[in-house]
Order: C-alpha cells, then sequence, then structure tokens
C-alpha cells in the first residue's frame, strides 16, 4: 500500500505545466502560421510577422500593408468566444531598411451572466487585450532587428471590490538572417530567426495583492524555401519554444501548510526579470525536465506561382507540460492586392479549445492598391 502510494504520488508529481497571466498572448493570431503549425520565426515574412518575430519586416517585398485576422474559440460549445487580430506596417527611409509596424490583439471571452439564487446582477464581457509597436532595421545585407513595445490589460471585473483590471508592459527583442544557398542547380532560401516575448512587468487582478507572470517566451526557428522549377517552391520550417517562466515547486508529501504556504509565497516573490533567468535551470526535475518545457512545431509550404499556397505542420508539447498536441492543415491565394489564408486544426492528443476550428485571414497590400486606383 506504500510502495502503491509513493508510486502515484510520483507520477503526480511529473505533470507540472507553468501557470501564466494572458494565454491568449500565445495563440497563433493568423491562418498562414496557424496551418503550418504555429509557425513563424523564421518563415517567409509576411504582414503578419508582427505576432512571429517583427525583424522579418525589412526583408519584406511590399512597402506597407495590413491585415486582420478572426479565430473562433470553443466553437463547438459557445459562438462567442474568439480572437481578433489586426498588425499592419510602414516601410520608410531613402532605402527602405527601417520599417515601423503595429498590431493590435482582442481576445473576448464572451458574455456571462453573474448572480446567485437565481437572481441576475449583470452580464459582464471579460477580455483581453494588447496594443505592440514595434521598429525593425535591417542591420547587414542579410540580417535584421527589431524592438517591440506592448501595453496589455485584461479585464474579468464582476462589479465587486475583489477583481480589478490588470495591466502590465512588456517588450520583444528579435532577430532574423536571410541568405542564399545553392543546392544543385537551384538557389534556395535558408532564414533563421529568433524572438523573446513579454519580457515586462507582471500582472494583478486583485488590487496587487497577488501577481501572475506574462508569457515571456524565447522562440528560435530555421525555415528552407526551394524552388523545385520557375513557378513551383516548397518550404519546410521549425520553431522550438520555451516559456521564460519559472517553474512551479511541487509540493511535498510530507510538508506542513506552513512550509505550502511559504512554497507559494517564494514562488509569488520571484520578480519578472529575475523568473527569466531562473527559468532556465530551475525545473524540479532537473535538466529532463527543463527539455520537456520546450515545445516544437514543423511546418510545410507548397507554393505555386507565388499565388496558390498548401499548407501543413504539426505541433508538440509534453504530456506534462500540458499536452498540446495537434495538426494543421492550411491554404492560401495572394494576389497583387490581397491575401486570403485559412487554416483548420486537428487535435491529437486531450481536447483542444480549437479542435476542428477554421480560423481565417485577410491581408492586403497598400502599393497594389495605390497602383490600382492609380
Amino acid at each position: 500500500m506504500l510502495c502503491a502510494t509513493a508510486t502515484f504520488h510520483a507520477a503526480a508529481q511529473e505533470y507540472n505545466p507553468i501557470p501564466v497571466a494572458l494565454p491568449s498572448l500565445q495563440i497563433a493570431p493568423d491562418a498562414r502560421g496557424g496551418g503550418m503549425g504555429d509557425i513563424g520565426a523564421a518563415s517567409m515574412p509576411d504582414v503578419y510577422s508582427q505576432h512571429w518575430n517583427a525583424a522579418k519586416y525589412p526583408f519584406i517585398s511590399g512597402e506597407a500593408g495590413i491585415a486582420f485576422s478572426y479565430t473562433p474559440w470553443l466553437s463547438k460549445l459557445v459562438d462567442d468566444i474568439h480572437l481578433l487580430y489586426m498588425s499592419a506596417y510602414q516601410k520608410f527611409g531613402n532605402d527602405n531598411l527601417n520599417t515601423i509596424s503595429a498590431s493590435l490583439r482582442y481576445f473576448s471571452l464572451g458574455n456571462i451572466e453573474v448572480g446567485q439564487a437565481g437572481d441576475l446582477w449583470q452580464t459582464i464581457s471579460p477580455h483581453e487585450s494588447a496594443l505592440d509597436v514595434a521598429y525593425s532595421r535591417r542591420l547587414t545585407e542579410t540580417f535584421s532587428g527589431a524592438v517591440t513595445l506592448r501595453y496589455i490589460r485584461a479585464d474579468y471585473s464582476t462589479g465587486d471590490d475583489e477583481t480589478t483590471p490588470g495591466n502590465a508592459f512588456s517588450a520583444d527583442i528579435a532577430g532574423y538572417n536571410e541568405l542564399y544557398l545553392y543546392m544543385g542547380r537551384s538557389e534556395a532560401l535558408l532564414g533563421l530567426g529568433f524572438n523573446i516575448s513579454n519580457i515586462g512587468t507582471k500582472i494583478s487582478y486583485d488590487g496587487g495583492n497577488s501577481s501572475m507572470f506574462l508569457p515571456a517566451n524565447l522562440r528560435a526557428g530555421v525555415s528552407l524555401g526551394y524552388p523545385l522549377d520557375p513557378k513551383n517552391t516548397i518550404s519546410v520550417s521549425f520553431d522550438a519554444n520555451k516559456l521564460l517562466v519559472p517553474t512551479p515547486q511541487l509540493p511535498q508529501s510530507d510538508e506542513t501548510d506552513e512550509e505550502a504556504q511559504q512554497r507559494i509565497d517564494d514562488y509569488q516573490s520571484i520578480s519578472s526579470i529575475g523568473g527569466i533567468f531562473k527559468s532556465l535551470s530551475d525545473a524540479p526535475g532537473g535538466f529532463k525536465e527543463e527539455m520537456q518545457e520546450v515545445m516544437w512545431s514543423l511546418g510545410a509550404e507548397y507554393s505555386y506561382d507565388n499565388r496558390f499556397f498548401v499548407r501543413t505542420g504539426y505541433y508538440h508539447e509534453n504530456e506534462y507540460k500540458g499536452n498540446r498536441r495537434y495538426f494543421t492543415f492550411g491554404a492560401g491565394f495572394k494576389s497583387g492586392i490581397f491575401q486570403i489564408d485559412a487554416a483548420y486544426l486537428v487535435s491529437s492528443a486531450q481536447s483542444n479549445p480549437l479542435d476542428q476550428t477554421l480560423r481565417l485571414s485577410l491581408g492586403f497590400d497598400m502599393e497594389g492598391i495605390k497602383n490600382l486606383m492609380r
């Protein structure tokens, strides 16, 4: 009996996901990256690069663009939970080496009726939102860097004194390198990128009595685009992610209530910047558990004439860290004026809020629109 109890306790300790505030900041907002398994650190630059890696913008072919995305959430159960996303960029300077970009994210949790004993007090609309602005510059022939500043707000207020809207500020630091390689008789495009995102303050929903970590994250990726012939191109991309948030220390079988509270207080007292460095080596299970905290995704995109696109991908998270595992499929069409993309997700593990959900994105090339109106 004691042996069975000890075995069960050890197994329970292995499941140790990292809690973060505003998990919606981690949702892939666009259907192109979402169709390739939530990939974007080093994939070909597009108008949605703000979320993945703003340093890609100086290498984008157009001078300005704007895009909108819609992602339903729990669509099988409700119809009023969704993510709305808008991003835009504008190059400037005589050499077009500089880019200013911005995005607005709004995650609606629907309408919730608050009451007690059958009496309706009010209807609330909790939501999470983020507004960011980035500056990116092409520093060499092949490398660019970017800095993003972000304001974050979460409002789950129920009208009482116990909950208050939470506000936070964060920044991203990103880099992207793009170069051409000869593979056989063809010239392939190799992309390398990284993005350290949501480096900032913690956020509180109770007037500062307690606080939570933002989903600070290190994303690194590589992509390779290979032209099969002048009209057919295939690209393969790989991304790896690790939350830069401290891992909770698991309860011990013999700890007292005071020791348990001290463990919780110690975790709460970690600063946001200190937590980033601590997150690299604090997993209770040592190096093995640190590796379990690395999420990865693999995706591919086929392009015909740079107009028609077919995509697929796979996303993997360790079963003891959340167990999000799913396949994605996508397609897109691009003209000189606009681009429309769609993505579909199929979960291969536990139920995913986006399972069997169709996501849509629509982007516009402002230069193409100007040329059309002349």
